[in-house]
Order: C-alpha cells, then structure tokens, then sequence
C-alpha cells in the first residue's frame, strides 16, 4: 500500500511500543495512513536513536520486545494503520558491552568469523596496529589511563571468560590464546586448564569449539571449587597495580599488548583509526553490506516481518554509506520476496536528481522540504541581506569556498586516517603501471584530499559495470576545480586520479592496472567523498554561513536564497511524472530547524530594511549593558547575528504578545536555545569545537543569551523585539500554512514530524527530540473535529486570528488529509497543472490543478504574507484547462467560490485564508 501520509515518531526510553499502540486513534483520526517509526531493532543498551544496532535480528527489549511490537501492530491494524521502519544497513554500534559481532572480532581479531564483516583495515600501521583493531574510547591518554585503575581485567564467571574493561563500561575480550598467562600456575586445576588454553594455537581447526569447552570447563571449576576460586582471584591480583604508579600496571599492559585491540585516547581516531565509521562517530562502525552473508544475516527479521505483514515499508538510512547503493536496493527488493514501500534516505544537490534506475519509490523528501522553504522567500531581498550580514559580521568568505574549505578541516583532522586509507590504496593501484609508480602517498593524499575538497555532490555511484554520464561530469569538474587549486601538484597526478574515480582506467587495454584494484579503490572514495560532504557542509559551512538561516538545511543550498516559483512547478512536474509517491517532508530528526521556524525566518526576507535596523538597535542595546561600545566583546558579530535569527525562529508561541513572559517558561526556553548556540559553535570550529571546546567563549556567548532574555537585566531589549518578533510571527503564521497545504497536495506522499502538527518552532537535534504532549494534541484535535459544516469558516477564522494554540494549523492538516484519504486516486497518481494570473506579472501566487480520471482540485496559496484580498484586486486566476468549471467549493472552508469567464478573483479565493483547495461543485456533487 503507498502511504496517504506518514507520522514520524521517535523511539527511545520515553517512547515505547506500547506508547505507540496507544497513539494509532489519534493518528487515525488525524488522517495518517502510516506510521513512520525510527530504528527499533535493538540497539545499545540506553540508545538515545536506534541507529546504533548491535543485533538487527531482535526487537529492542528496551522498547517492550516482541509482545510489546506485537501490540503495536495490532493497534495500528485496528486503526486502519501500518507502519514504516527506518532501517540501518550501514554501520552498527560498538564499544560498549552489547554487539556479540563486535566482541568475537576483538577476541579473535582475523580468524573471527565477523571479521570481514566490517570494514577493516588490518594492515594500516604494520609497526602497531598490525592484525589489531584500534579501540580509541579512552577520556585520557592510555598511560594516564592504566595508571589510574581505570583499565581493569575481569573475569566473567558465568561464561568463564577474561575481559579487559574500560571505565566497567566498554569490555574487551581478552584472547583465549593468552588465557594461560592470567591462570598462570599456582593451583593445580587452573594449570592443567592454562596447558590447554595454551595448546589451543595447536588445533585450529577446533579452536571455537575446543575454545568454548575449556571456558565452560574454567566456569564450572571456579564454580565448584573454593580453592580455585581463591586460586583464581590471587591470579587477577598480578594484573591489579596502584593507582598514581604506573610501573605497577606492568603485567596488564603486557597482556593488553599481545590482544587484538589497542585501546587508546580517542583523539587517536582521527589519525589512526583502522575501521570505516558512520562519519566520524568512533561508537558506529560500518559494516560491509555488499557481503551476500552479512545482507542475508541482517535482513532476516525485517525479511520476516515484511512477508508475516507486520511491516509494510523501510526506509533506508544513510544509503550513500553502502558500497553499491544500487546493488543492495536491487537485492533487497529480490530477496524480500513481498512487495513493500521504499524510500532512501538520499541528500541531492539542487542540480542532481535521483538515480531513476534505482528500485524505490523517491527520497525522504529533503529536496521539497528546501523547495517550498525557497518558494517562501522573497527573492528581491537577496541583495539586501547580503550587503546587511557582510556589514554587521564582515564575513566576507563566499559560501562555496567556506564548504571547500569546511570539507579540507574535516578531511585534515577528525577524517584524516579514512583519507590516508585511500592514499594508501591509490598508491598501490598506481604502482602498478611504471608510468605512475613513481606516484608518492603524499602526492596523491594531497591530489585525493582537493578533489573531495572540490565534489559538487555528496557522492558518484561509479561500479564498474555501467557508466554514468552525470558522475563522469561531477568528477571531471571535481578534478578540473581542484587542478586549480593545488598548483604544485603536477596535472599528470589529477589525469591518473580522474581515470581512477571513474574507473575508465580499468578498460585501458594493456594498461597494467588491476582491475579489481581500480574498481574497489573508486568505489572507496565514493564511501568517503558521502561523509566529508555532510560533515563539511552540514555540520560545519551552515554553522559558519549565517546570511539567512532559513536556507541552512539539509538537502540546502544557502548560496541559493530563494526558489523560483516556475521552478518549483517543474520539480512537482517531475515528480508526479516520476516520482508520485516519494516523501514530501517539512521537519524530521535532522532538520537543522523546525518547519514553522523556518516559515518564520523566511518572512523576514518581507521585511528586509527593518530587520537590519531591529538587529542594529538590538545589539547596540544589548552590548551597552556590558559597555561594548566597539562591539568586540563576545559574542563575534557572526554568532550574535546567527543568535538573532535564532530567536526569531524559535520563540515560543505560547510567549508572543498579548500573552504574558511567564518567567518558567521562559528561563526554559533561554536554556534550550544557550545549548542550541553552544552546538552551532562547535559545529562551525571557528570559535570552539567538540574536540577541545573553548570554554570561556561558549559561557561568555550564553551569558549574553541569559541576559538578553532576563527582563529585569534587558527589558528595553525585549520591549524592543517583541512587538517586531509578534509581526513576523503572524507572517510566518501564513507562510506555516502555505507550506502544508503545499505539502498535502504536491505530487508525493506527505510526511509529518512528531509534533508538528502545531507549531514546531524546534531547534537542531537534541531541541527536536524532546518528548512529545500527545494528550494535549489530541484534546486540541477533539476541540476542532467539533466544528460543524456551518460554522466551519467561522471558526477558522478565528483560529487564523488567534493562533497562539497551532490548532489553525492542526485543523488544516486534519481537514486535508481526510480530503486525500476520499480522494485518493487524484493525489496517488494525479497530474500536476500549474495555473498563471491574468493581469499580472509576478502576482506571488502559487496555484496548481491536481488531476486524475475522476477528480480533479485546484489548489492555491499566496506567497506574500504581507498581502490581504484587497491587494489582490483586480487579479484573476486562470483557470487553464478547468475553465469550464463555474462552481467551486472550499475543502477547508466549506464556502462557494465562484468563475467567471475562465477565471477566479484572486480577493474571492484568499478572502479568509492565505489557502484554498477548492474542488467543481458539479464533479464531486458537494
């Protein structure tokens, strides 16, 4: 079934199964057709997200189990629902004492049977990590570390095993080939069995079993026997040292040294680390998805919950982190043997599109998301803000060269051991040919290092079987950009490096390189280039570029201020032609903002030589209290303007005028949003970072927040902000309902974040994962359910007028996705007709037919919330192809709109709302 519209939730100790059970009547009557969960596979112990998977063949015991799932999907059937998992292919978690995977490969290193299931490099640095995997969870350097007994051996009497362990938290199991050592030879028992555990490296055809043999047979001994116990305990002592005397810990750090794993401080990560990582995070490492025995190992119980019924779609995370996008997409849709929905989880930029061989229905939907926020920004403002954000922060850096030179850091930091992984293996495919031989790892670091640096998509999908034009041409202006850049690098080393990533120089006959080797190596840096990219861009050039904020999101172009209204037509054209049933979202888990805030910042772009005087008055206001007079004082210019916009963006509704400061709420707010600035700082690493934050400066930056929302420390401020905050409120009211009236009826399925079905005027992550007042929401959903047919326009009215609650919105939403729920044939393969003015150049009005065999609606929304109907005077809307129609009904109002001569006046469409969705009267009998 392809959803109607799907409802995001989020999984985790504060939301259950049984949470979710208890949610699907509302969602039912909401007019939500699925639910739409986060990883509930099980995850490590207190997960704050599910996308750390330690089994996915188990359901998450914290969320409820299996009886709890079950009750869910029962709930959800009774209500007419079904449901849609968000689904991890790409890395599980580690560390920690939860992934059995994980934990066999630290015990046996290379003969693990999971070794090869993640993406590890054996070899890396054969002088210290040779066959060990590097376990950087340590606070502290290592040394420091043992010294102070925070590095402890223990033995787990219940399996008979020896592990290492880290702060009794991250557990390393210790070898079964140097248990002997531990058992050493004092008792008799413990020796006979430390002669076996030492005669193990003799049968390694039996090692797992002879292996599990003796640690039963250790675990019953000290089980049975006082002696040996004692004997044992007098053993481990040898291993204990003194804490503040590192000599002590001599005997552990020898054992440690002949392990598998090499703990070490986890800055060590970014140079030294030996196995693929979701990004940068140490704690998620990738696994290698393109094995057929590590698919068919982890798809067992969503393949089984997919053909029992209990699950009807997937969408795929972060499916840029698999080797072969496309070939995993491929085999899943073969081996779930069941049809179901399916999504990716795929960032585009605005010049790319979906590869439309792959087998799913369309994105998660963060390319209209960007476009309708676009469509809400008056563009005539460009220049204005521009000249306004250089003036105020004299950030003069251009926004491209901010993401190449965000994407450099990263590469040159917390990535730089993934980058020299890849100069290492370009090395080895170069010097295979006596042309390139001579190729150092440095000069072709440096050449691999601008060339990432220099990638205008997140990734190419490059696998040596097919080629595609559009990746030969992002790579080859990769290449070309980067050639100009790094000057000192001799233009044969960027020629050897273009025939590399494309792997045209696996084709070359006679030309001596590997094939195997090429490939591989191509497709290595396209696992790279995805990361470095949203690291770059997303987590740092939009924490740095604050020009206009509104712009700043995934899947966003900020250099791209607003989106032509005739483009966003062909986007919807193009996907009701091929992409109807892709995910239209407004606000997920990683929005960088809520949608409503977003709806809120792009109304300033109405009001652009107020708002540069407001933000003028207001700093020198707010430094005067601190004598500031320079404006040098922290916080910088760029922080302070980003802290402004920030504040327009997210003050809450319950907060605006004529309602009261109530001073709890308040000094709440002031608090989520210092920790929302105090993450942006460390994103951009210019002032702080995450890995040695500046202190000093963060406090100094939310004293300035603390004070400036303290009434009795900056009353005039606030005098002064919330008269221009409660204009610009009621505008982005408007825009909030334009935007989901869009989404409802765009070409697509729409998605909702939970919570949003008010005001979601959230923050970045973690402000967007707060627990969710769905009892409250449903008692606002009842108040406007209530609404009779008559007083219908009445009411909504009323509820535009006093928006504070967000039930104008919630009632909206409501009343349109039951429309789609009796309609939907026009929205699940309707056409897509855009509709011009009459009389009028640039009317900013979007309006569109939806059409199908047996139903059509025209849909309208006015894109300039400063206009009212009489500003709309004397403009009419074309009716195009329906101009035969000449009664129309309001869904959302329940009024009578009529046509005259082909067309509608445009004050009789918007005489309420700033939205209509009207269909023929005579169609549809209403």
């Amino acid at each position: 079934m392809i959803p109607r519209a799907t409802y995001r939730v989020q999984f985790g100790k504060e939301f259950g199964f049984d949470d979710a059970a208890a949610l699907a009547p509302y969602l039912a009557q909401l007019g939500i057709s699925h639910l739409y969960a986060s990883p509930y596979l099980q995850a490590r112990s207190h997960s704050q997200h599910g996308y750390d998977i330690t089994d996915h063949n188990s359901l998450n015991a914290e969320l409820g189990g299996y009886d709890a799932f079950q009750r869910m999907v029962r709930a959800l059937r009774d209500n007419g629902l079904e449901h849609i998992l968000d689904y991890v292919p790409n890395h599980m978690g580690v560390g920690g004492a939860d992934n059995p995977l994980w934990l066999d490969v630290l015990e046996w290193g290379e003969d693990s049977r999971y070794a090869r299931w993640f993406d590890v490099d054996w070899n890396s640095h054969p002088e210290y990590l040779n066959g060990k995997l590097l376990v950087p969870f340590l606070a502290d350097q290592y040394g420091a570390e043992l010294e102070a007994g925070r590095i402890e051996l223990k033995f787990d009497a219940e399996r008979g095993e020896f592990n290492v362990w880290l702060y009794d938290t991250h557990k390393l199991p210790v070898s079964p080939l140097t248990y002997a050592e531990i058992l050493g030879n004092g008792n008799g028992e413990l020796r006979k069995l430390a002669e076996e555990f030492a005669g193990l490296e003799n049968h390694r055809m039996d090692l797992l079993s002879n292996t599990n043999r003796l640690k039963s047979g250790l675990a019953q001994s000290v089980a049975a026997s006082n002696e040996v116990r004692s004997a044992l305990e007098s053993a481990l002592k040898r291993f204990r040292g003194r804490a503040g005397d590192l000599n002590s810990w001599s005997v552990l750090d020898a054992l440690i040294h002949k392990q598998y794993w090499r703990p070490s401080h986890f800055r060590v990560a970014a140079d030294d680390i030996n196995y693929r990582r979701f990004f940068n995070i140490s704690e998620l490492a990738g696994i290698r998805m393109e094995l057929p025995e590590v698919f068919e190992h982890t798809h067992r119980l969503v393949f089984e919950l997919l053909r029992e019924g209990s699950l009807q779609g997937l969408r795929i995370d972060h499916v840029d982190g698999l080797l072969d996008p496309k070939e995993y997409l491929e085999r899943l849709r073969a081996r779930a043997m069941t049809p179901f929905y399916l999504v990716v989880e795929k960032i585009l930029a605005h010049h790319e599109t979906l590869r439309e061989e792959w087998p799913v229905e369309g994105t998660t939907g963060y390319e209209f998301c960007n476009q309708v926020t676009g469509l809400l920004v008056d563009g005539t403002s460009e220049d204005a803000f521009t000249r306004f954000y250089l003036d105020f922060t004299s950030e003069w850096q251009a926004f491209p060269e901010i993401v190449r030179e965000s994407k450099v850091k990263i590469m040159e930091n917390e990535m730089r051991s993934e980058l020299e992984a890849l100069s290492r293996a370009a090395v080895r495919v170069a010097s295979q040919n006596p042309r390139t031989t001579d190729f150092t790892q440095n000069i072709l670091r440096r050449a691999l290092k601008e060339t990432i640096a220099c990638f205008p998509v997140y990734r190419t999908y490059v696998d040596g079987v097919t080629h595609d034009k559009a990746d030969e041409r992002y790579i080859h202006w990769a290449i070309t950009q980067a050639t100009k850049n790094e000057q000192e690098v001799d233009a044969s080393v960027f020629a050897f490096l273009e025939k590399l990533l494309s792997a045209r120089m696996a084709e070359q006959p006679g030309g001596g390189f590997d094939r195997q080797a090429v490939i591989r190596c191509a497709m290595k840096v396209q696992q790279f280039s995805g990361p470095v990219m949203a690291k770059g861009l997303e987590d740092t050039a939009f924490y740095r570029y604050n020009r206009f904020v509104a712009r700043n999101e995934v899947g966003g172009s900020p250099e791209q201020f607003a989106f032509p209204l005739g483009s966003f037509h062909k986007a919807n054209q193009v996907r009701a032609e091929k992409w109807p049933h892709t995910l239209l979202t407004t606000s997920t888990h990683d929005t960088k903002r809520g949608e409503d805030a977003r709806a809120r910042l792009a109304a300033l772009s109405l009001v652009p030589e107020e708002w540069a005087a407001k933000v003028t008055s207001w700093s020198r206001i707010l430094r005067a209290r601190h004598g500031d007079v320079e404006g040098t004082a922290p916080p910088a210019r760029n922080d302070e303007y980003l802290f402004f916009q920030n504040l327009i963006a997210s003050w809450p509704a319950e907060l605006s005028p004529p309602l009261a400061l109530e001073p709890t709420k308040l000094t709440e707010y002031s608090e989520r949003l210092q920790a929302a600035m105090t993450k942006s700082l460390r994103e951009a690493r210019v002032r702080s970072n995450w890995i040695s934050p500046d202190t000093e400066y963060e406090k100094a930056v939310t004293e300035f927040i603390r004070d400036a929302l303290n009434p009795e420390v900056s009353g005039t401020f606030l005098e002064n902000f919330l008269p221009f905050h409660e204009r610009v409120a009621r505008m982005g009211v408007h825009n909030s309902l334009v935007q989901m009236v869009l989404k409802i009826t765009s070409p697509g399925v729409p998605d909702f974040y939970q919570g949003s079905e008010i005001w979601d005027l959230n923050l970045t992550d973690p402000d967007n994962r707060q627990p969710v007042d769905f009892a409250m929401r449903g008692r606002l959903l009842e108040s406007v359910r209530e609404f009779s047919a008559e007083d219908r326009a009445c009411s909504l009215s009323q509820l535009f007028k006093n928006w504070h609650d967000g039930r104008i919105k919630l009632a909206l939403l409501a009343v349109l996705l039951n429309f789609r729920r009796d309609h939907r044939g026009l929205f699940e393969t309707g056409a897509y007709e855009p509709l011009s003015c009459k009389d009028c150049e640039e009317p900013r009005v979007c309006a569109y037919l939806r059409t199908a065999e047996r139903g059509v609606c025209l849909v309208a929304a006015s894109l300039d919330a400063r206009l009212q109907p009489p500003d709309y005077r004397g403009i009419k809307l074309d009716l195009g192809i329906r101009a035969d129609v000449l009664h129309w009904r309001d869904v959302i109002m329940g009024r009578s709109v009529h046509s005259e001569n082909g067309a509608i006046d445009l004050p009789e469409i918007f005489a309420s709302l700033p939205v209509a969705v009207l269909i023929p009267v005579s169609r549809f009998g209403a």
